[in-house]
């Protein structure tokens, strides 16, 4: 009767082992290689005409001659950006559905009561690939020439200090309220429907003040009808180096536009690579970084491990912040 060798079995189970995981290694390549074989699907939850809308299809068009397929830009929108969220957290992990998504992605987490997906276990991030500051202005009557007047004003005045914003629980909403949180102010809330309401309310002198996007303020900052008193990003906007951060006045103030692009959980890693990667070159081409700094944005190509983080440490500082305004979306 033949006897086997434990010491050849186990040498025997290694060497299967390594060959199993050099063939895994190999059809995980083919896969990036191959990868993609038909258009790509890029879902941006918001219309058509918005920031993440703009940038979406200046990506999709740098992105076909490296892919080799269209990158169709969808927008599926709703529901602050849930609607799109949801379809991709829902699609197939093959690669071909990709969210280009808003920090309303972090936002909607605790501002709505109840999701059809999750921001942390449903999305394999690729990348946080830009970042849109948010600029502090107040009405010329408003007697504050920076963020310190400001929040002594508010102090002096609780209640009757009031702020608009693009809706309740947008960014414009909430930078507002983490304003409030850290210096322990109370304003009031106006929100309007959509930026152009709030921006036009703020020149009228219907509202003492407002967070908003640089492009939308500029032209009411340069005609005298709004003056700007700081960026909420933790660097100076490149293009209005001379306004300071709100963090120069309250240090860990940050709440800007984030954009990140996100795959369906359990997307192939191959996949997952090779799409940053070609991500990664759009955001380094001259043409493209001079397009995106024209509308406020700063590219940022980070690691999906990096975004991932972000994501999390973003999920967490908003849900304080809507714990503490009592916002809630229905």
């Amino acid at each position: 009767m033949h006897t086997r060798n434990p010491q050849h079995c186990r040498s025997a189970f290694i060497t299967a082992l390594v060959l199993a995981g050099g063939l895994l290694c190999g059809a995980t390549s083919a896969l990036a290689q191959n990868w993609p074989t038909r258009p790509v699907r890029m879902i941006v939850p918001f219309a058509v005409g918005g920031g993440t809308d703009i940038q979406a299809r200046l990506f999709s068009l740098k992105l076909q001659p490296a892919l080799g397929q269209q990158v169709i830009v969808d927008n599926r929108t709703g529901a602050g950006g849930n609607i799109g969220a949801e379809l991709v957290a829902k699609s197939p992990a093959d690669g071909y559905t990709v969210l280009f998504q808003s920090a309303s992605l972090a936002v909607n987490a605790s501002l709505y009561r109840k999701l059809n997906y999750n921001a942390t276990r449903d999305f394999a991030p690729v990348m946080l690939v830009s970042s849109t500051p948010l600029i502090l202005v107040t009405h010329p009557s408003v007697p504050a020439k920076n963020v310190r007047e400001l929040v002594g004003l508010a102090k002096a005045r609780p209640g009757v200090f009031n702020f608009g914003s693009n809706s309740t629980g947008t960014t414009s909403h909430l930078a507002a309220e983490l304003l409030k949180t850290m210096t322990g102010t109370t304003m009031t809330h106006i929100p309007y429907k959509g930026a152009g309401q709030a921006v036009i309310a703020l020149a009228s002198g219907e509202i003492d003040m407002l967070f908003t996007t640089i492009i939308a303020a500029l032209p009411h900052i340069d005609s005298g009808r709004m003056r700007a008193l700081a960026v909420t990003t933790l660097k100076r906007a490149p293009s209005m180096p001379n306004v300071p951060t709100v963090d120069e006045t309250l240090k860990g103030f940050e709440s800007d536009n984030w954009y990140g692009m996100f795959f369906p959980a359990k997307t192939p890693p191959a996949i997952i690579t090779r799409f940053h990667a070609e991500m990664t070159k759009v955001l380094t081409d001259p043409d493209v970084k001079k397009l995106m700094e024209n509308q406020g944005a700063v590219p940022l190509a980070s690691s999906p491990e990096e975004m991932s983080a972000y994501l999390l440490r973003e999920i967490e500082k908003y849900a304080k912040v809507i714990k503490a305004s009592g916002a809630q979306a229905d």
